[in-house]
């Protein structure tokens, strides 16, 4: 009776023994309506607050707009989101680096290169997924047949320079490798070019546009994250020589995580700014949605089919989890990048986030949503193929289906190089209209409307990165359990060849109670 007594008392409420063996405290009493509310919002709190950042930031930039506000008191307006993205922006460049090269030296270089491969395969299928539905939306929703084409004058004048293709990708390759890293970290190369007369094989003078190697502003994060991958493995290969440099890199990265979470509390106010002085700045809302009202729709319901179900089912396909959960887990970085409008700025925010929310492991968020951040851009590819056909339709050309290849492999390729900066997809949309043979002008009409699309697109972007890292965490936990399996099937007896004994619990029982009893009379007659 008393064993019974015990063995109920080692259960749970719900039938199952717990873990540690103690009883679990009986509560036949419900929570109380008030207590589980309070208990969800302080659970949730970040992610409250940084939703009712953005629709107060709304609210706010729509009743100020009918104030006549000068430009100074406009840019006043937006200071304090001004000062959350330089506050992101400065913790990139020591959390890309620490973060990339302690997670590369932790890993083994056999799994770093398989987790590599997974992430890449993931990052490509999904661009490529993300360009064909762009191409796809833009021949149905046609947003650039319109009878007279649209002009939205005072904005969009900024141009980007026209590129030759091989030009564009040359310069990805040298910025994977830099010349100098104190310059890489706020400088990046770029092609210009320069025209020169010389004289022809005919005698006659002839032009040539002669290709330049100049510096622009904006930081080279491809080659950092390249060099600190390299530098981490390089760490690993030292072995104890390298240990004391891997400590320092940890160290480093655990005290910039901890700054990140300081910011965290900071960013539903800047979000809320960032909104508010965005919409203050728009000059004319109803002619702009007039004139591209179908562009930007097409856009957005672009992004919102990729977003919300074609990286959901591919994560539910594979992990058989809830992806609407992990997608909540996520959301405050979510908020941020629509603040933001950079994948860069967004990263800090996005390691936390998926590492206390959606349980990744530190050494997978750290070494690949970097990664991601600066390679994988769905939203990037997405908007550009949209606003290549719409610029074809603007101009009465019909695009053959070589034409419409070139557009799909041009932007997946494209979106690699493009800067996870507000505008970075816009810069490289240039390389698909030179490649295609669409006039570059047309660019104008995108910059107009950019600061809107570039937001999804941006969220696209950093939510293609966190699904990838969570794909690549359930990876490493099944082949965890596959080697855990194999471990235990490998315990066998030391000859194969002698069968095993059989046993019964019965008969084990009952072979103890003998040896018990033969240990009594042995005992009872040595007393005796």
């Amino acid at each position: 009776m008393a064993e019974k007594m015990d063995i109920e008392e080692g259960k749970a409420t719900n039938g199952e023994p717990l873990a540690n063996g103690l009883s679990s405290p009986k509560s036949n009493s419900p929570e109380p309506l008030a207590q589980r509310v309070k208990r969800i919002v302080m659970a949730n709190l970040l992610v409250i607050l940084t939703v009712a950042g953005v629709i107060i930031g709304v609210f706010i930039g729509l009743g100020v707009r009918n104030v006549e506000l000068t430009k100074t008191q406009v840019i006043y307006i937006g200071f304090p989101g001004e000062l959350l993205i330089r506050l992101l922006k400065m913790i990139i460049i020591p959390l890309v680096v620490c973060s990339l090269v302690s997670g590369a030296a932790s890993i083994d270089p056999k799994a770093l290169g398989k987790l590599g491969g997974w992430a890449m395969l993931f990052f490509l299928v999904t661009t490529l997924i993300a360009s064909s539905i762009g191409v796809v939306m833009a021949f149905i929703l046609t947003p650039g047949s319109v009878s007279d084409k649209p002009k939205v004058e005072g904005m969009g004048d900024d141009v980007p320079v026209a590129k030759e293709v091989i030009d564009s990708f040359l310069d990805l390759i040298r910025n994977i490798f830099p010349s100098n890293l104190v310059s890489a970290a706020f400088r990046s190369y770029a092609t210009g070019y320069r025209n020169i007369t010389r004289n022809g094989t005919d005698g006659l003078p002839t032009a040539e546009k002669i290709p330049v190697g100049t510096d622009q502003d904006g930081m080279n994060i491809l080659g950092l994250v390249v060099f600190a991958i390299v530098f981490g493995v390089a760490l690993r290969k030292l072995g104890e020589e390298g240990e004391i440099l891997i400590k320092f890199f940890n160290s480093f990265n655990e005290a910039t995580m901890v700054l990140v979470s300081w910011i965290m509390w900071y960013a539903p106010i800047g979000i809320m700014f960032l909104v508010a002085g965005k919409i203050v700045e728009m000059d004319n809302v109803g002619q702009l949605f007039a004139s591209l009202g179908k562009y930007i729709a097409c856009c957005i319901i672009g992004h919102a089919i990729h977003g919300f179900l074609v990286l959901p089912a591919i994560y539910f396909i594979i992990t058989r989890k809830n992806p609407y959960t992990f997608l909540w887990g996520i959301f405050t970085a979510l908020a941020t990048a629509f603040g933001t409008s950079s994948s860069s700025a967004t990263l800090p925010l996005m390691m936390k986030c998926v590492e206390e929310n959606n349980g990744v492991s530190k050494h997978i968020s750290r070494f690949i949503l970097p990664i991601g951040a600066t390679v994988n851009m769905d939203g990037a590819a997405l908007f550009q193929c949209v606003a290549a056909v719409f610029i074809a339709q603007l101009n009465n050309a019909s695009l053959n289906f070589i034409q419409v290849v070139t557009i799909l492999v041009t932007a997946t390729a494209s979106s690699v190089g493009a800067a996870g900066i507000p505008a970075g997809g816009v810069l490289t949309l240039a390389i698909i209209l030179e490649a295609v043979g669409l006039p570059t002008n047309d660019i104008s009409l995108i910059l107009a409307v950019d600061w809107l699309v570039d937001r999804t697109c941006t969220v696209l972007n950093v939510e293609g990165d966190a699904f990838g890292a969570g794909l690549l965490q359930f990876f490493v936990d099944r082949q965890a359990k596959r080697e855990e399996g194999t471990e235990l099937s490998g315990v066998m007896l030391e000859d194969p060849s002698v069968p095993a004994p059989e046993s019964s619990p019965l008969i084990a029982k009952r072979g103890n109670k003998d040896s018990e009893e033969g240990a009594k009379g042995v005992l009872s007659e040595s007393v005796m």
